[in-house]
């Protein structure tokens, strides 16, 4: 069984070299950014490969 690995922003900005938590809040209200798959108290969370996969075809857009 495939374990669902789940990421909220602190993972995210961990995933984007540390950057700053107003930072990751832009990213990740970008239109071309994954939906969250659920929203919780503590802030949304994303599947970690949906990030993966973004953060592999942007990277260079974010820099």
């Amino acid at each position: 069984m495939k374990r669902l690995r789940l990421v909220g922003s602190a993972e995210i900005r961990v995933m984007l070299g540390g950057i700053s938590r107003q930072r990751v809040y832009q990213i990740t209200n970008r239109r071309d950014f994954p939906e969250p798959v659920a929203q919780l108290s503590m802030g949304n969370v994303w599947l970690a490969e949906d990030v993966e996969k973004w953060i592999a075809e942007k990277r260079s857009d974010l820099d």
